[in-house]
């Protein structure tokens, strides 16, 4: 008579910890409001409306810059989950590298828009949206404000082709791929196997 197999215990979906989840979210629509606030009051006359455009797109780039801090403490003390093993090698570098440029883009971008402020600020600090004083870097002339800023405006785009290319593996991953733990590792999208996604602790 045949013997039925023992059932075998699934290694679990990991996905991020919920934390890392609120976090990447709240960063990815900061930089979306970023990009379009950027791109909106650079193609306007001078005027009240624009500078009222440049302070939110001050007071977001603080943000980010702050933002950017609480995130790479959270992650160093909650590591993300490990790459599935049947993700190709090729992809879990690609993704690595791509993290990791996102990472310094978050620490670079708002540093370079403050020094591009720097050069032209009348005092110790820039305001923000309400009054908020935000310290300026003394000691930077108009010049060099002038040219970090064209260095700001190339990072800007290379921060748009890596989203793009972000959320481009990230669509292939949950609806080409075939189903794996790939699928799942960032809510709100799901896995696509009868397994039940895991947070990461």
């Amino acid at each position: 008579m045949a013997t039925v197999p023992e059932a075998q215990e699934q290694d679990p979906i990991r996905r991020y910890s919920n934390g890392a989840v609120v976090i990447h979210w709240v960063t990815a629509a900061l930089i979306l409001v970023q990009i379009w606030l950027g791109f909106q009051f650079a193609d306007m006359t001078r005027g009240p409306g624009r500078d009222q455009l440049f302070t939110w797109h001050k007071t977001v780039g603080a943000t980010i810059l702050l933002l950017a801090f609480v995130r790479l403490g959270y992650r160093l003390a909650n590591p993300p989950p490990p790459f599935p093993p049947e993700l190709p090698r090729w992809e879990r570098i690609a993704a690595t590298w791509n993290h990791r440029l996102f990472y310094l883009l978050l620490f670079v971008l708002p540093l370079t828009g403050l020094l591009a402020v720097s050069g032209h600020a009348k005092g110790a600090t820039t305001p923000l949206i309400g009054g908020i004083p935000f310290p300026v870097i003394p000691g930077v002339s108009a010049e060099f404000s002038e040219k970090i800023g064209d260095v700001h405006g190339t990072l800007v785009l290379v921060t748009i082709a890596l989203l793009v290319l972000h959320v481009g593996a990230a669509l292939k991953q949950q609806f080409y791929d075939r189903p794996g733990r790939t699928a799942g590792r960032m809510p709100p999208f799901q896995p696509r196997t009868e397994e039940v996604p895991v947070p990461n602790p």
